[in-house]
């Protein structure tokens, strides 16, 4: 499986799209805001540029795409405005793989620069965006040439499926099933693609530029453990039992891996601290329901219709994310069948026990 040609959220705005299933994206978003507001107002009172560049790594396509850079030039104007001092032109980049919906964002342009003028007022910098394809596990962008990234729910993707997980038989991800060299080729890709990652943005990022990252992760040190596996081993049930009704080649199953590694704050920090360029200003930890229309479990008070609908909205939310890579491998015809029972499998956990997503903030600052 090339990741970086079958990897990308799906388009459009119909049924299955990830503008209509990005709902859980956004939460987290919102979550983590007083990070990243944090961030860009350290950045923009310490160097005060007549520029301010700012990308938005892994930005896929719909409402969450400009929502952070939109609150960016909206946070640095005001302080502007309070100071009395001209604003900077703005020039937002937004960059993801080839195959990531760029059209449907430039048609939402027009209509978000409009607002922006409007929520600015007079003496506004003039903002110009542009759409940058490509892999953030390579150069982007020229040296020296942005102030900030931002980066949320992408960086956990690898470049690629980890190499020697032919034992993984069963399993799509590391499992508690997993035998110990699969744990292994998944956290020493994780260090490759982080590593190179690091070592490209500090290249890109102006003296004291700065990167806030949000990623899934988890808080134990098991790479295996429910935290980050359990969404991935249930796809795995609902792709094992296909297998067994003959739907399925099992052998499709067993030659299938999910390129994602959700890594501890502190396998984050010893990569950050290895690489060099980058010193921690602030690093959290926070969870977010897998449903992210639900406010909280309430355990045995759900019914089973809203058990349903809660294992759907998070089918949904996973199909938007995972079902071009699931094509790639297994085709089209089974995709319907295999969320059906996803959602059911799903649901079924849900109303059993708390099902949280563990997300992992960063805020870095180039150093010298």
């Amino acid at each position: 499986m090339e990741v970086v040609q079958v990897l990308h959220m799906n388009g459009g705005v119909g049924a299955t799209s990830y503008a209509n299933n990005s709902l859980l994206q956004k939460k987290v978003i919102t979550m983590t805001k007083p990070i990243w507001e944090e961030a860009i107002t350290k950045l923009y009172t310490t160097s005060f540029p007549a520029k301010l560049v700012i990308a938005d790594l892994g930005c896929s396509s719909g409402p969450n795409t400009l929502l952070v850079a939109s609150e960016f030039i909206k946070i640095v104007s005001n302080i502007c405005k309070k100071l009395g001092s001209q604003s900077p032109e703005f020039q937002v980049l937004l960059n993801d793989l080839p195959g990531n919906d760029f059209n449907t964002i430039f048609r939402s342009l027009p209509r978000v620069q409009e607002k922006l003028r409007k929520q600015m007022g007079c003496g506004a910098g003039h903002c110009f965006f542009s759409g940058v394809p490509g892999s953030f596990y390579g150069r982007l962008f020229p040296g020296k040439s942005v102030n900030i990234f931002h980066s949320s729910y992408s960086l956990h993707w690898l470049s690629q499926v980890p190499e020697g997980l032919e034992s993984n038989k069963g399993n799509i991800f590391m499992a508690s099933t997993s035998p110990p060299c699969v744990l292994k080729a998944y956290y020493q890709q994780f260090q490759k693609d982080f590593s190179l990652f690091l070592k490209c943005r500090s290249e890109e990022l102006v003296a004291g530029g700065r990167m806030v990252l949000t990623l899934l992760g988890r808080r134990s040190d098991d790479p295996s453990s429910k935290e980050c596996s359990y969404i991935w081993e249930l796809m795995a049930i609902a792709l094992n039992e296909m297998a067994s009704e003959g739907i399925i080649e099992e052998e499709k199953v067993d030659s299938f891996n999910i390129p994602v590694y959700s890594p501890s704050p502190s396998e984050i920090k010893c990569e950050v601290m290895k690489e060099g360029s980058f010193e921690i200003d602030r690093i959290e930890v926070t969870q977010v329901n897998w449903d992210a229309y639900n406010n909280e479990f309430k355990g045995g008070n759900v019914s089973q219709l809203q058990s349903q609908d809660r294992g759907y909205n998070v089918a949904q939310c996973i199909r938007a994310v995972a079902e071009p890579l699931l094509i790639s491998h297994f085709g089209e015809a089974i995709i319907d069948e295999v969320f059906s029972k996803y959602g059911k499998i799903v649901a079924d956990r849900m109303a059993k026990e708390k099902t949280e997503f563990v997300n992992i903030t960063i805020s870095l600052v180039k150093s010298g």
